[in-house]
């Protein structure tokens, strides 16, 4: 038989130069979407929009979950909400386009290939991105990932995922975030006026630290820095000059708003329990 005649068993491989950058909201969003998971629910998955740069990146600015059954050996999507979602999304974001699909979990899975397979057709060449949502050791795995397909002849017999360069930028106000969601998981989240005790402790250590600065500079134990006590000088500058009365005012009004939107906060918490649970009874009858 001639050498051109053999069946060859070969990768058809995706674009190597392939990269990906996603925005922190994505992260967060996926994470969001995790917590509200149904109950018999062991991952979420679902779209990722965004766009492709002019140097091949594939930039991830959105996402939305789709609802899904799965089982060790198929998978069932509700395709229509996807594209309802999808449609809704464009409407606000017409230049959002599908870039892949989201799960949440340490790796790939089974049904992985046949979901990945659904996103093909919507999109060339989608984007996998996995969120590790347990934080295992107090650090998020995040990674994307390509399919290359492996072929016999004509017939194409598997896909390989393969892991791709993701870059996750973020700004410092999305830095603290982040980092508090990677966290060792807690009772229960603190509440606002819990937030405050612990600003007012923590603002406190901060000045116990610049009086015991200035005072070891004054005493001659600390060579004096001139941009740190430039720094000092503004930050005092900064303090509006109040009489103890207005200060007290000040602080008791603010107090109340913060009891008033401690009211209303916990009222809506209380509508939207109640609305799910009516939500979930409705849909077991």
């Amino acid at each position: 038989m001639a050498s051109s005649d053999r069946t060859v068993l070969q990768f058809v491989p995706s674009p190597t130069s392939l990269s990906a950058k996603v925005q922190p909201l994505v992260i967060f969003n996926i994470c969001d979407f995790f917590v509200r998971r149904p109950d018999q629910a062991e991952r979420v998955i679902g779209t990722l929009l965004g766009s492709v740069l002019p140097d091949g990146t594939v930039d991830i600015r959105n996402s939305y979950a789709v609802p899904h059954n799965e089982s060790s050996d198929q998978v069932a999507l509700d395709i229509d909400y996807h594209h309802n979602m999808l449609s809704s999304h464009q409407k606000v974001n017409p230049k959002e386009v599908i870039v892949g699909w989201f799960s949440t979990g340490f790796g790939v899975t089974g049904g992985s290939a046949l979901i990945h397979e659904f996103y093909s057709r919507e999109v060339s060449n989608p984007v996998h991105l996995i969120v590790d949502t347990g934080f295992r050791n107090g650090d998020a795995t995040i990674k994307a990932f390509v399919s290359m397909n492996l072929s016999l002849g004509d017939q194409q017999l598997a896909a390989q995922f393969q892991e791709i360069p993701l870059d996750l930028r973020m700004l410092e106000a999305e830095r603290v975030g982040f980092d508090i969601l990677k966290k060792t998981v807690v009772e229960k989240l603190p509440s606002d006026l819990e937030g405050m005790e612990a600003s007012m402790e923590r603002l406190l250590a901060l000045i116990d630290d610049v009086y015991k600065y200035v005072d070891d500079v004054v005493e001659g134990h600390v060579e004096p820095d001139n941009n740190i006590g430039r720094f000092i000088s503004e930050t005092v500058a900064s303090i509006p000059n109040l009489s103890p009365a207005v200060f007290d005012k000040l602080v008791n009004d603010s107090l109340q708003d913060q009891l008033l939107l401690l009211y209303l906060s916990s009222v809506t918490r209380t509508q939207l329990s109640l609305a799910e649970k009516l939500n979930t009874a409705a849909q077991i009858l």
